[in-house]
């Protein structure tokens, strides 16, 4: 019950305070699925801006559809991202209303890289894809299919925010 409720406490304060981000001091709020093998879950992602063309932000993804074979529990399917973003559309000239976002994340499971790409059709609302990789596993040890979750591959989609 504790788990659900921080949860729920969690998304509400990141609904709350979600905006766009458009340069320092502008935040980003995202929420979509992740997809991946053996696996497919929640994916929310807030980001601060503090300066033009950067932000920083966590991230945070649940695994809802995982296999019951890799017997996975809480700790497996939940992982949490500190993350930092360089925000490179009006760097490359491209449409105002596009955003394309390398960044670097630490997670409670690996370090890792994202490539990320946003549209907004309207000042509040837009659509992102991300891409992750993990570089770096905490975990050097083999691994069990369970703790593979979240040292993969994965694809996150899924609409942007701003209030």
């Amino acid at each position: 019950m504790k788990k659900i409720i921080l949860l729920v406490a969690f998304c509400s304060i990141s609904f709350l305070n979600a905006q766009v981000f458009i340069g320092s001091g502008d935040n980003k709020f995202q929420v979509g699925a992740n997809v991946q093998d053996n696996g497919s879950g929640l994916n929310l992602s807030y980001d601060f801006g503090v300066g033009p063309n950067m932000s920083f932000g966590v991230s945070s993804t649940y695994l809802l559809g995982v296999d019951d074979s890799l017997n996975a529990d809480f700790g497996d399917r939940f992982d949490m991202k500190g993350r930092f973003n360089a925000h490179l559309g009006n760097v490359v000239n491209m449409d105002e209303n596009f955003d394309i976002y390398p960044g670097l994340n630490f997670s409670l499971k690996n370090f890792g890289g994202h490539l990320g790409m946003r549209y907004f059709f309207s000042d509040g609302f837009g659509l992102f894809t991300e891409f992750n990789v993990p570089i770096a596993k905490y975990n050097t040890d083999t691994l069990t299919p369970a703790e593979k979750l979240h040292n993969q591959f994965t694809f996150n989609f899924g609409a942007s925010f701003s209030l």
